[in-house]
């Protein structure tokens, strides 16, 4: 089994450096572009069995372009969110405090937001359930930063430092041998 992670196309808060959780908007025109080079690159592999996506707009117009070119349907995963980030929601991703509230692993984000704790719950109780429902299967996870940065700690241990800094560009293709 392969686990294919991606992480949707841009969006203006991408582009503008703005923190991008729970806000559900649109790609622009370099993401379309980014899931549109990304779909050639699924298709290229030729052994994408299942597409599961996020249910936010960014991601599911990621997916939907991958898929519409491979033929497949797209299963969404509500797990696959990106993070809730509380009051940090469309600051610039430099705000005092942020770099520093992804490094705590049991405080919420400020302002209600979710833990580090919940969110790698909920994506490791989704990579533990994709991995014995498609177990002979070759599976793309279509997601968010956050999100995708949790997958790579279920398969990869890092250190607080790694984790905090590690990032994924958008429409990056990672695969995950099982």
């Amino acid at each position: 089994m392969k686990i294919y992670s991606t992480r949707h196309g841009q969006t203006d808060y991408n582009k503008n450096e703005l923190i991008l959780g729970t806000t559900d908007i649109p790609l622009n025109e370099t993401g379309l572009a980014q899931a549109e080079a990304l779909a050639e690159a699924v298709e290229k592999l030729g052994d994408i069995d299942v597409i599961i996506s996020s249910p936010m707009l960014r991601s599911l117009t990621t997916a939907r372009v991958s898929a519409e070119k491979c033929g497949l349907e797209i299963i969404t995963d509500k797990r696959l969110r990106e993070w809730d980030y509380g009051d940090f929601e469309e600051k610039s991703r430099f705000t005092e405090g942020f770099s520093e509230s992804k490094r705590e692993f049991a405080v919420r984000m400020r302002g209600g937001g979710e833990s580090l704790l919940q969110l790698s719950h909920r994506v490791y109780s989704f990579l533990d359930e994709i991995i014995e429902k498609y177990k002979d299967k070759n599976v793309l996870v279509v997601s968010h930063g956050g999100i995708c940065r949790v997958i790579e700690t279920y398969f990869h241990d890092m250190t607080a430092d790694e984790y905090s800094n590690w990032f994924m560009g958008n429409c990056e293709l990672l695969k995950y041998e099982i």
